[in-house]
């Protein structure tokens, strides 16, 4: 058997997806920055785009910025915030994604001016809002960006946006939130959050990989960071990636559409993987807040030493199970999890994220639990 469980470093495109995309590839090949009938087809598709992702988030059309994906869109957050909105002290998490905490750091070195503050995290590895609002506070002279994910890519743990933006709003502080990982699994209002930037990337939600979005508000005006072309109401230059933009708007017309269902079911397997590895693994434990306020499609487990700890995601894709040790966007390093090494994790237990979509099956987490007791060898 085949089962995919790595849904958070990416997922299948949606077979309506690709349906979608095909006759756009077909036919709609014109540049949408030209005059001609070619290029005003594909600027039409691009635009009526536009408003449906505002829609969904309850935007205005003119808020929404495609971008090439999730980390495009963070770094024109934290350098469009220093470069043109005046923030002169970033306070995000050492747990963020490494496009928001590797370029508030790079930009922290090479701004004399700039600081950077990290909030604390409870035991669970959550943000600690009273040490954001400590931060706050002691800088309340300084322009601020708060930086801070919804939900965590390795762990699962979720923010509370409307605390966090309420506090931002106090202490006139920007807030930009990571939605990478939450958005289409989750409602968005960005007018009841009052929040100043989202970010979002298509192929977390069974769209295309390589496209995005950023939610900028309209009360903050931004430059490119990026030169050379006029595109997206000249705040992100290059062509516009139609193909993708057409198969980002129907991932999210299709994630919403069956939200409730998609939500149920996916929970339903988080719960009963839990369950199953509580009675069966001696030993096991979980990092993060699986059992409280957690992302329902991420799954933080942590195992008990073996003679195999160095050769256990080998020994899963041996079995046919895509898993990971961590954030995919590390993958390569041999450094370990930065998120599990920065909550206090014991790092000499192994750690596998397991992440789930609408895709997969109770047989497939029974499968993979007794793939689990093999490996371990757990005997009835």
């Amino acid at each position: 058997m085949k089962v995919y469980l790595d849904n958070a470093a990416t997922t299948p495109m949606d077979k309506e997806v690709i349906e979608a995309i095909i006759p756009v590839m077909e036919n709609d090949f014109g540049n949408p920055s030209s005059v001609h009938s070619f290029g005003r087809s594909t600027r039409a598709i691009i635009e009526k785009s536009r408003k449906q992702v505002a829609k969904y988030i309850n935007a205005a059309p003119s808020e929404i910025v495609f971008t090439g994906g999730g980390t495009e869109a963070d770094n024109m957050v934290l350098r469009c915030a220093v470069q043109d909105s005046g923030v002169t002290h970033i306070i995000t998490s050492a747990t963020e994604h490494h496009a928001v905490i590797d370029t508030a750091e790079l930009l922290t070195e090479s701004c004399a001016e700039l600081t950077l503050s990290l909030v604390r995290h409870n035991k669970k590895g959550s943000v600690d809002i009273d040490s954001l609002k400590q931060l706050l506070e002691a800088n309340k002279d300084k322009k601020t960006l708060v930086s801070l994910m919804h939900a965590n890519n390795e762990i699962g743990n979720i923010l509370p946006l409307k605390e966090v933006s309420k506090l931002c709003k106090e202490y006139n502080a920007i807030f930009h939130s990571d939605t990478v990982q939450t958005m289409c699994h989750y409602e968005f209002d960005v007018r009841e959050l009052e929040i100043d930037f989202l970010t979002c990337s298509a192929h977390k939600f069974h769209g295309p990989k390589g496209i995005g979005f950023l939610f900028v508000n309209q009360d903050i005006q931004i430059k490119p960071i990026m030169t050379g072309g006029g595109q997206e109401r000249n705040v992100r230059a290059g062509t516009e990636n139609i193909i993708g933009i057409v198969g980002l708007t129907k991932a999210m017309e299709v994630a919403y559409r069956d939200l409730k269902e998609h939500q149920d079911h996916v929970q339903g397997l988080k719960t009963y993987m839990i369950e199953q590895l509580e009675a069966n693994i001696p030993g096991v434990s979980f990092n993060g807040n699986p059992k409280g306020d957690s992302l329902y499609t991420v799954l933080n487990v942590q195992f008990p030493n073996s003679e195999m700890d160095e050769m256990l995601l080998y020994n899963f894709d041996i079995e046919g199970i895509a898993i990971s040790g961590g954030s995919a966007c590390s993958s390569g390093s041999n450094t370990g999890s930065h998120v599990l090494r920065n909550i206090g994790t014991d790092m000499t237990k192994p750690s596998i994220r397991f992440s789930f979509s609408k895709n997969n099956t109770k047989a497939e987490i029974d499968y993979t639990i007794n793939v689990i007791k093999d490996l371990f060898a757990v005997t009835a």
